[in-house]
């Protein structure tokens, strides 16, 4: 029989504490299963064998001498993750989760790597064997990546757990650093005690009320705070079961993730509201009558803005299945906060205020009635709980707000982290904030934007120029680097990145003025095809992006400040009104997948369930995929260029992914997780893998880039095949080889979707420096 812990936070100093009560109470009981394609259970954990394998690592590394250190923990989606971040625990060492590298992306993933590394001052990096190959090609040699010892923990012998000795650390110990989103030159890593974690974890437990029939699903990244604290240490804290899957399996397949809360019976799942609108959008109605869903008591949306659309959408669609809508606990919090700042109980319904957009824009708060022309429905996040407290300051003048004025977030309470890793300035500045009417503090300054009505807050901004898609934070100004690079006709210096909403998403709209050699009237004139097709390119591979619109203003004629700053919400604001003084400009739809029919040859495609061999010709292929990328992303069909790269229409990850699913479904193949160009790739490589019926090898190559060559590729037919791949057993036809797709980069090792999601990670990438 198993004693269950009522208040964990009062009876452990520290997460070395909390692991070894478990161990010791409950050694047998199952803590983590690894589903490795969000399907299948490759790996389990119990409470024992953590313990005995995080000794055995924590053992390794005292006798290295890293105690006190930092070790990076370079890790894919499994298992061996989580002993190892319990291995640095147990041995005093500081961990850093940060995502394992990606061969096929370095000149994109290693700056951000080797920031981290050297900023951390990492002494170690933990990894994986097969990930370790990798890193000692392409890591070890750079000679700007720091000097460290290389382990490999799969490897660690069982034996050694004996000679692990107690830290002795203490609740105010540094547990791991979590490093934000920023600048690819200048991450941050914020400071996270085992106290902060241990208060956090006993804020999320009040407000979500675990129990031990408790059961959690997740597919959020580990290294991304959401993902690590709630994801694998809360389960922890309970003592309850936790099943994981990777992020790209979920984005692959979003059923995935509702299959397994359905299979496990899970009571607790989180997601960011880009997750819970994919689900949606992502699967059938056949699908869906296979779930039952009544098990789900606690549905955070979080880590990046909350949408009531999104939340009506997903409730309507899975209501059938046993959802109920008092199961959605919309929340904000932030990685300088360790996670959670506030979220909805699961006792108390969802919070809703209807305010006119206008006076938004002005920061002011005017409550209209909801059918009112220009009303904007904003989805509370909760109220303060236990001993965390939160404050609407004007951010100039540090006063408190009035009620109908907007005003910059601040936190206090034991859950806010220590400040930022070797950076006083700006801890000081952040994290040590005095309103100057009381003197009251310190606060933490979240650089985020709301207000609170009847003590509940609402999020509806960002103080900073931080543009936040899918959860995923992207700093303006690395993204107009990006724009000046992709085409000489660009001036420099005088561009804008910011998002704005379209049909209830955040999109990327880019400004950037072009050089007065290349004005229509000039020699050589301005090829706005060629631009445009150029910064889709460069953005949607930089930075997996996809522009909702490129606006080319006359040299001299963005708004800057009088000493030469970009005025970004100026910017935005005359994208709104159309009040730029433009050479040209592209718009994609503001309904991408959505009202433009399918091409006529996307018929011509056989039906589920004829035979293989009756394969699609090259032209039928390539007009369908012609097709997709008309609706996809709202671009011209006679202006796409099939002999074109997919990221010159500005195809960025995830709708890649999706795309290469819905081929799937075409041609009844499957895709591996890991098929993705980016983060959008992964959505589309699902869909085709249904469609193909065969299982294909996780290590692809950016093979087939164009429309043209994946075409011909497929239509080929197995005989061409240069890498055979296994017809799925229940798909009822001839196991044959077939052909290879590869829609993007490949990935570190046959395990490694991580190494381009970086999702939520970020602040938020469920909160870093973002809406949780």
């Amino acid at each position: 029989m198993i004693t269950r812990r009522s208040e964990p936070a009062a009876e452990f100093s520290t997460l070395v504490e909390l692991l070894r009560w478990s161990a010791l109470h409950q050694a047998d009981r199952r803590a983590y299963t690894f589903l490795a394609d969000g399907e299948r259970e490759e790996a389990y954990l119990t409470h024992g064998e953590l313990d005995r394998q995080a000794r055995a690592i924590g053992a390794l590394l005292q006798s290295q001498e890293l105690t006190g250190k930092r070790a990076l923990l370079l890790y894919p989606p499994g298992v061996e993750f989580i002993a190892a971040f319990f291995g640095c625990l147990y041995a005093g060492v500081v961990a850093v989760p940060v995502y394992p590298p990606d061969p096929a992306r370095m000149d994109r993933t290693l700056p951000r790597l080797r920031a981290i590394a050297n900023d951390a001052q990492a002494s170690a990096a933990l990894t994986t064997s097969p990930v370790l190959s990798i890193a000692e090609d392409l890591l070890v040699p750079d000679p700007d990546f720091p000097a460290m010892r290389w382990l490999a923990t799969d490897d660690v012998a069982r034996h050694l757990a004996p000679e692990w000795r107690h830290p002795g650390v203490e609740s105010p110990a540094l547990a791991f650093l979590q490093y934000t989103a920023g600048s690819t030159a200048a991450p941050k890593g914020v400071m996270v005690s085992h106290e902060n974690v241990l208060r956090n974890l006993a804020y999320l437990d009040h407000g979500f009320v675990h129990t031990p029939e408790s059961v959690i699903v997740t597919w959020l990244p580990h290294f991304h705070d959401m993902g690590l604290v709630y994801g694998i240490i809360q389960p922890l804290y309970k003592g309850i079961p936790c099943f994981l899957m990777p992020p790209v399996s979920f984005v692959q397949r979003p059923i995935r993730w509702l299959q397994a809360i359905s299979r496990y019976r899970a009571t607790h799942s989180v997601a960011p509201n880009f997750g819970y609108e994919l689900c949606v959008r992502k699967t059938t109605p056949e699908q869906r009558a296979t779930l039952d869903l009544s098990s789900w008591r606690m549905a955070l949306n979080g880590a990046e803005p909350v949408r009531k659309e999104t939340l009506e959408r997903f409730a309507e669609a899975f209501e059938p299945c046993g959802f109920r809508w008092s199961a959605f606990c919309p929340g904000y919090g932030l990685a300088e906060a360790t996670l959670k700042v506030s979220a909805t109980q699961t006792a108390d319904a969802s919070a809703f205020c209807t305010v006119e957009a206008a006076a938004l824009e002005q920061n002011r708060v005017v409550v209209v009635s909801e059918g009112e022309p220009r009303a904007q429905t904003l989805v509370g996040c909760g109220r303060d709980m236990l001993d965390t407290k939160t404050v609407i300051v004007d951010p100039e003048s540090f006063t408190e707000c009035p009620p109908d004025q907007i005003g910059e977030i601040w936190v206090s309470g034991p859950g806010v982290a220590q400040g930022y890793w070797n950076r006083p300035e700006e801890t000081e500045r952040i994290f040590r904030a005095y309103r100057s009417d009381t003197g009251e503090g310190p606060f933490l300054r979240t650089g985020d934007l709301g207000f609170l009505k009847d003590g509940e807050l609402f999020v509806t901004g960002r103080l900073k120029d931080l543009i936040i898609i899918r959860g995923q934070n992207h700093y303006p100004q690395d993204i107009e680097l990006t724009v000046e690079r992709s085409d000489p006709s660009l001036r420099p210096g005088c561009g804008a990145a910011f998002s704005v909403e379209v049909a209830g998403e955040e999109r990327l709209v880019v400004v950037a003025e072009v050089d007065r050699r290349y004005q229509p009237e000039g020699s050589p004139p301005l090829d706005l095809e060629a631009v445009v097709g150029a910064v889709r390119q460069a953005v949607a591979e930089q930075h997996e992006l996809q522009v909702h619109a490129v606006l080319l203003p006359r040299a001299g004629t963005v708004p800057k400040t009088s000493s030469g700053k970009i005025q970004r919400h100026a910017c935005r604001d005359g994208f709104r009104m159309g009040s730029l003084d433009l050479v040209g400009e592209w718009r994609g739809s503001a309904k991408p997948d959505g009202d433009i029919p399918d091409a006529s040859a996307a018929r011509d495609f056989r039906e589920p369930g004829d035979s293989l061999r009756d394969r699609p010709t090259a032209e039928v292929i390539e007009s369908w995929l012609v097709a997709q990328l008309s609706r996809r992303l709202g671009v011209d069909p006679t202006a796409i260029d099939t002999r074109q790269p997919f990221a010159r229409y500005g195809l960025d990850s995830k709708e890649a992914v999706s795309l290469a699913g819905d081929l799937a479904d075409r041609l009844d193949v499957s895709l591996p997780a890991t098929l993705a160009w980016a983060k959008e790739a992964v959505s589309l490589a699902g869909d085709l893998a249904d469609r193909l019926d065969v299982s294909l090898p996780a290590t692809l190559a950016w093979d087939h880039p164009t429309i043209e060559s994946l075409a011909r590729h497929l239509a080929a037919g197995p005989d061409r095949s240069a890498s055979p791949a296994t017809v799925r057993a229940d798909s009822g036809a001839a196991a044959e080889p077939i052909a290879i797709v590869g829609l993007g980069c490949r990935l570190p090792g046959a395990e490694d979707p991580e190494a381009f999601w970086r999702l939520l990670h970020d602040g938020v990438d469920a909160i870093t420096e973002v809406p949780a």
